[in-house]
């Protein structure tokens, strides 16, 4: 899981980034909102932890612009802002949850793990979505209970889909970040992956944003998801 920790104090922000590091998530710490708005561009991101009083802003702006978008990723606040005012704010403007300083981090991982139930359909290892079924630490798949041979590479593919349903993710981000061999792999490698990917789960899961990526959507309507 690909954790932005947006967090000005360096000594929370680092005690945060180890303590999620050693429970094996991907952490991406940076202290500004304009340093967050950049990670967000060129960073996988499956979940934001957002303090609010920022050196150059606050962070409900970033919460606020993300909504604005309709960008549906998951946002925990963490903040020293403990008034009810406050925290209905917070939710107010789209956040997921809101925990206020100091917490401690068994309670900040409590969190993360419901979230991502809750947003991703996923706790740990397992990724579920209609009827697909990834379970990472074996790198096995189902699709309506029936297991699925994936190369890695196609594995890597679904589980970053799926991770963002009703995400687009570029074609960018997937040729660069996911797939091995990043900027060296020729133009054509990522449309081959997804055709197969296609061929073994079957057309009603990869849908192709014209122009810009893929999606995997967690509703899928009669007419299919293959465009």
């Amino acid at each position: 899981m690909n954790i932005l920790l947006v967090e000005d104090d360096l000594e929370l922000g680092n005690g945060v980034r180890i303590a999620l590091a050693d429970q094996g998530f991907n952490v991406v710490w940076v202290r500004r909102l304009t340093e967050a708005e950049h990670a967000l561009e060129v960073n996988l991101t499956d979940l934001v932890l957002l303090d609010l009083g920022l050196p150059d802003g606050d962070g409900l702006t970033l919460l606020k612009k993300l909504r604005g978008e309709l960008n549906t990723l998951p946002v925990l606040i963490l903040t020293a802002r403990d008034a009810l005012h406050d925290r209905l704010t917070g939710l107010d403007f789209g956040a997921d949850d809101y925990l206020v300083k100091p917490f401690a981090l068994a309670e900040l991982l409590s969190r993360i793990r419901a979230l991502a139930r809750r947003s991703f359909g996923f706790e740990g290892e397992a990724i579920t979505l209609r009827g697909l079924v990834l379970v990472e630490a074996t790198q096995r798949a189902t699709v309506d209970g029936a297991a699925v041979e994936l190369s890695r590479s196609e594995f890597l593919l679904l589980s970053t889909l799926l991770k963002r349903a009703d995400r687009v993710v570029t074609r960018r981000t997937l040729e660069e970040q996911v797939l091995p061999g990043g900027l060296n792999n020729e133009s054509n490698v990522l449309d081959v992956h997804i055709s197969n990917l296609r061929k073994k789960i079957g057309d009603g899961y990869v849908r192709t944003v014209r122009g810009v990526g893929y999606v995997i959507d967690r509703q899928v309507s009669v007419a299919g998801a293959k465009l």
